[in-house]
Order: structure tokens, then sequence, then C-alpha cells
């Protein structure tokens, strides 16, 4: 399915210094070259999405004015993006209750899987480890660490309270979060009770980019440390990484492979800066039951942020 539509403007309740002062101007462009960006883009995407074995999702919110979609069904795994929507649930937790993310928690290693992707878990040897929730924040969003992110959701917000607090900031029907990394590396069919539509994901990292969700304080943390995603630079990241004053901020989800070879998922949601002409645009790829590799997902993600990119950047300046 593929759809365009014009939406009212998302940046609502913008808050002093959070965005880039481009973000704030209006927008006089003619509706008729907004139409033709709109529908080149839908073309270009679908075009894309076509020449790959698996379904592929996409939205892009543009300027936070305009909006595209290609496959915008809310049926994607999530995987690892929702620690976008854990960080922002466990933020509102400690505002809701006066407290600092630079609390420390004490973690016995022991109680911790060995066998999970756990950068945290490599560079912390002790047998107590001490971190703060600013540290253990930064390790799921920058290298998507899953012993962290299993760790916040037993001993700080549960999956239930992240699934209640996110439905209050993008609609209900477009995601669900029912089950944790521990709960999916135990049953990969359970990552599929995580879902989500593409425009769910790129409406909530738009949101936090651009209105106030949170503290001040704590969603320019969330805002800089996506900055610092090191994860899936072959994705959305990969065309824009030598583009001078363009400033990416994203997260990616990796699936399992079944023993059939489908890959349940691969994902990228990013927020980019364009430096000359007043844009932004926030940009979600899912792609799902993929009948190939990661190296060949990661490319169709990179194929669409590239298009994307093209037609966006050269987009006049707004006045």
């Amino acid at each position: 399915m593929i759809r365009i539509k014009k939406t009212h403007r998302l940046a609502i309740g913008l808050f002093l210094g959070l965005v880039a002062p481009t973000a704030l101007q209006c927008h006089h462009k003619p509706v008729q070259e907004e139409d033709i960006t709109a529908r080149t883009l839908t073309d270009s995407i679908s075009a894309i999405v076509s020449d790959y074995p698996g379904e592929i999702g996409v939205a892009v919110i543009i300027n936070s004015t305009d909006t595209v979609t290609v496959n915008n069904q809310a049926k994607y795994p999530m995987m690892s993006v929702f620690k976008v929507h854990q960080a922002l649930a466990v933020c509102n937790d400690f505002d809701r209750r006066g407290l600092s993310l630079d609390s420390v928690m004490t973690i016995e290693r022991g109680s911790l899987d060995p066998g999970t992707w756990s950068p945290m878990l490599k560079e912390h040897q002790e047998a107590t480890i001490s971190l703060t929730v600013k540290d253990l924040l930064r390790y799921t969003l920058i290298q998507s660490d899953n012993n962290a992110s299993n760790l916040m959701f037993k001993s700080l917000v549960g999956v239930a309270q992240t699934d209640n607090f996110i439905a209050t900031l993008i609609p209900r029907s477009g995601f669900q979060i029912a089950y944790t990394e521990e709960d999916m590396s135990a049953d990969h069919d359970k990552a599929y009770a995580n879902r989500t539509s593409p425009l769910s994901a790129a409406s909530l990292m738009n949101r936090l980019f651009t209105d106030s969700l949170v503290s001040c304080e704590k969603q320019r943390f969330i805002m800089s440390t996506l900055r610092e995603c090191a994860t899936g630079k072959d994705r959305i990241a990969a065309p824009l990484l030598g583009e001078d004053g363009v400033v990416i901020a994203h997260k990616t989800g990796s699936g399992y492979t079944n023993e059939d070879g489908v890959l349940a998922a691969h994902n990228d949601v990013a927020y980019i800066s364009l430096p000359d002409n007043g844009r932004h645009y926030t940009l979600a790829v899912f792609v799902k039951d993929f009948k190939g590799n990661e190296a060949q997902a990661a490319k169709a993600i990179a194929r669409i942020s590239a298009t994307a990119y093209a037609l966006l950047s050269k987009s006049p300046r707004q006045t």
C-alpha cells in the first residue's frame, strides 16, 4: 500500500534549544512543489522495495509536515528499535519520581546473560558491576546492549508500563511492545508481537527531536546519544556519512535468521538534519521476512536512504 498525505505540523510544543533554529521556521513552499517531491519519492521508494525478496515498509516525515509511506502496516517486528521507546519510558518515570539518570545501579554479573549481545558485559569483568542509569541507556541506544535493556525492564520500568506510556505519545493502533529481549531470545516468534508500522516509529522519532516529551535535560540526553549510535552504519547512515553538515541520529533493530535462511527483521529509524536548506526529515525502514542475508537487507535500506537524501537535499530553502 502506498500513501501520500499532508499532515498538520507535528512540531508543536517546541521548547527552547531542543532543535535547530531551522525547525522553527514557517513554511510557505508551494503546494505543487511539495506534491511533486512526495510523489517522486513515493514512486522511487516503491521501485526499490519491489526489487527485494521480503516485505519492506517505509515512512518519511518531511520537515514535520509532509508524510510519505509505502507498505505502512503495523506488523513489522521492531527488534531493538524499541530501545528508543524504552529510553523515553524510563526518562518519563524518573521525571515523575524526581530521580536523576545519574542514579547508580548495582548489578551482579552472574544475573546477566553471557550468550546475548552485550558490549556492557564484555567491558565490565567485575563480579559486581556499578553503573548509572545513564550508562545503561547509553549501552542500549549506542550499542544496542540486550543485557542493559533486560535489566531496565526488570528493575526500572516494565514492558506494560513502557507500552502504556508510548501510547500517550503516538497512536495505539500503530505499535505494540509485549516482550523483552530476553523473552525474544527464548522464543524468536515473540519478536513479531513487538510490532510497529513504519509511520508509528517515524512519528515517535520525529516527536523526540521536535516536541517536548520528557524533561528537557533527559530528552537532550536521548537525542545526543542517538547521534552516537554505533550500529548499522551500512543502513540509513551509509549514503550520508560523507556528506558535509548532515547530522544523523538513529536506532537500528536486527532480527533472527531462521532455519530456512529467512531474516525476520532488519530495521533503521533516523532523524536527519540537512545543513543548507532549512530541512530535516525522519526516515523509517523496516524489513520483514527477508529471503537473503543482513548485508543484502542493509543495502536495500541504504538505497532507500540515498534516494530520500538525493531528493530532499535538493529541495529549495524554505522561507
